[in-house]
């Protein structure tokens, strides 16, 4: 496919999107239909079209309108490259001539709703627009080594040896960040021996700040794919804890692919539709439902759907999460609270308001990460149960 035939595509596919499908299924289904794309053509797709909804507003208005054309000329104008997409070509689209656009101007420079920009401001202060710019900007693709099994010096050079460069990342102990190769990374003998697993360095850090100690009881309250619950499991291992690990989601279909992940790795977890059956628990975690203000880079969609009405409803709902973590620990156990996001309201709000209703609990620990550390955004707070 020449420049032009793939803007063409990346214009169907967001046009879809912008008429409420998702990202990932309109890409599946324009895939599914151009048989004749390669690889590299629905890579670079892909590659587009989340480009251009990381960039909606402002290159909506480079483009001269909130539409699929719109986006794509926009992100061709910020490129440099309105004349190899837009050539007129048959497979490619019309070209642009004088179409019209404009400078971005507000929150549209930034890519940032005009409701949540002083929301974001106010929890992240004079690191907002630094943030924001890289919320714009694509993830970069972290491992986390399988320390139960390999070392990250040793996982490291495993991973060049097929091809896949990988450099050290400082945000936790086992992560590493792909430079190189990163699709070829799922078709690894790395990965498919379970010696690294696709997994942000913030979010391998906030698993690595959960206290174990030998003998615990541990459970993952809401754990979807299960990525910190495995690296709950390797950490452990790779301490010589002997640990009792469960799972369990409140949309057990999320967690279907874990058992295989987990046997991958050589980890031992159980999957619990009721864990109040199996209370107490030593250390709960509960990384809640929250906006993913924090990995929007990864769901650019998720920016733009969410409104402040499904805000109040998620903080009702982790809210709630709180109350059940607390009854599954024990007394002397530990609730480690997480969330993949930016805002106060989700974070230090919440612990606050918890704090407040639930006597015997104490802080004990209070992070946050940033983009500007290299991975997602996030919020942590271990809190004891005295």
């Amino acid at each position: 496919m020449t420049p032009a035939a793939r803007a063409a595509a990346a214009i169907a596919v967001l046009d879809r999107v912008l008429l409420g499908e998702s990202a990932e299924k309109a890409l599946t289904n324009w895939g599914r239909a151009a048989r004749y794309a390669g690889s590299g053509d629905r890579a670079a797709v892909r590659d587009i079209t989340f480009d251009a909804l990381r960039r909606r507003a402002s290159f909506a208005a480079l483009g001269g309108g909130l539409t699929g054309r719109g986006l794509v000329l926009g992100a061709a104008r910020a490129a440099g490259a309105e004349a190899l997409w837009f050539d007129g070509s048959p497979y490619g689209p019309a070209v642009a001539g004088d179409e019209p656009g404009r400078r971005p101007q507000g929150a549209e420079v930034l890519d940032c709703p005009d409701w949540l920009a002083p929301r974001l401001r106010a929890a992240l202060g004079e690191r907002f627009e630094p943030v924001m710019q890289a919320l714009q900007r694509r993830a970069p693709v972290f491992l986390r080594v399988n320390a139960a099994r390999i070392t990250r010096e040793e996982a490291q050079a495993a991973l060049a040896g097929e091809g896949i460069v990988a450099q050290p990342h400082d945000l936790a102990k086992n992560a590493l960040e792909v430079t190189e190769n990163a699709r070829r990374i799922q078709n690894s003998a790395c990965y498919a021996a379970g010696l690294v697993e696709l997994q942000d360095a913030a979010s391998q850090a906030v698993a690595e700040a959960v206290p174990l100690r030998d003998g615990d009881r541990v459970l993952d309250l809401c754990a979807g794919g299960g990525g910190k619950t495995l690296a709950l499991a390797a950490q452990g291992a790779a301490a010589g804890a002997r640990l009792e690990i469960f799972a369990h989601d409140a949309h057990p279909h999320r967690m279907a692919d874990l058992p295989a992940r987990a046997d991958r790795a050589g980890a031992a977890i159980m999957l619990t539709r009721n864990p109040e059956d199996l209370a107490p628990f030593d250390v709960v975690l509960a990384d809640v439902p929250c906006s993913g203000s924090g990995s929007w880079r990864r769901d650019p969609e998720g920016k733009w759907l969410l409104t402040e009405a499904r805000l109040a409803d998620l903080l009702v709902l982790q809210a709630g999460i709180l109350d059940r973590a607390a009854r599954l620990c024990r007394p002397g156990g530990v609730l480690a609270y997480a969330t993949c996001s930016l805002l106060r309201e989700e974070n230090q709000d919440q612990v606050a308001a918890f704090l407040g209703h639930h006597s015997g609990w104490i802080m004990r620990e209070s992070r946050s990460f940033t983009l500007l550390q290299g991975g997602d955004g996030f919020g942590l707070a271990l809190l004891a149960r005295v």
